[in-house]
Order: C-alpha cells, then sequence, then structure tokens
C-alpha cells in the first residue's frame, strides 16, 4: 500500500558566530538578499519579513542570467528570538529552524517538509548548499 506520507528533511550547520549575529542575518532582508541561494549564479534581488507568528515573508531567488525567478514565501507559525522559527510555506509544506547558540558558535538545525516534484536527496543538498551558504555569509559579516 502506498502512502502520501513523506519523512522530513532535516539539514543542519554549526556557524562559528553568537547566536544573536546568527539569528540577526537570518532575519533581517538587508541579510537575507545575501545569502538565500544555494551556488554563485543564483541571488535574491528581494527579500521581505515580518518575522512574527502570523506575519509573512517573501524571498525572490533568481539566476543571475535572468533565465529564471522564483519566490519562497510563507506565514510564521511560532516565532522564539534566538532560538526556533517555524512556518508553513505557500504550498501548505511545514519547516522548523532551530538555533542553538554556545558561546562564539551556533548551531543551526533546519528540517522540512519535502514538495512531491523532486527526489529527497535532490532537496537535502539543495537547502544544505543554501544553507552552508548562510554559514558562509554570516561568518564573513561585520
Amino acid at each position: 500500500m502506498e502512502t502520501s506520507e513523506k519523512t522530513a528533511i532535516t539539514v543542519e550547520t554549526t556557524v562559528n558566530a553568537p547566536v544573536e549575529k546568527v539569528w540577526k542575518c537570518w532575519t533581517e532582508p538587508d541579510h537575507i538578499t545575501g545569502w538565500t541561494f544555494a551556488s554563485d549564479d543564483w541571488h535574491a534581488p528581494y527579500a521581505d519579513n515580518d518575522l512574527r507568528k502570523d506575519g509573512k515573508f517573501k524571498t525572490t531567488m533568481a539566476a543571475k542570467d535572468g533565465s529564471f525567478s522564483f519566490d519562497f514565501g510563507g506565514t510564521y507559525t511560532d516565532v522564539t528570538e534566538h532560538s526556533l522559527i517555524a512556518y508553513t510555506m505557500e504550498d501548505g509544506r511545514k519547516v522548523k529552524v532551530s538555533f542553538s547558540g554556545d558561546g562564539d558558535t551556533t548551531k543551526v538545525v533546519e528540517t522540512f517538509d519535502p514538495e512531491n516534484t523532486h527526489p529527497a536527496d535532490f532537496q537535502k543538498a539543495g537547502w544544505q548548499a543554501i544553507l552552508d551558504n548562510f554559514k558562509k555569509y554570516t561568518e564573513a559579516a561585520a
């Protein structure tokens, strides 16, 4: 018997920065546009973020050559400063991001419901690439 239930996918990293800086880079639109893409041939030209329960967010991700772009957005279901962000994407999938600060390092764990178009390992690799880009951006940010 086939089931439509899919196992959530988790990606994680440890950022060499205190949780306050990690939170700021994750949540402020000026920072979001600096890291929300998986490879150097993409960028995020727009981000808007109303970081509160029932607040909405939207980030535009686009190929630098102009060949493709899409909006990534949703509605927050839980926001606990420096600790947790949970949201529902526009397509109904759920995401949870936890932040665990330990002095000058912060562990970021992101768990998301997979979509039905691409294989789970492809989705995991893409989200991990974006999270790795976040780590690199945040560690270099002033």
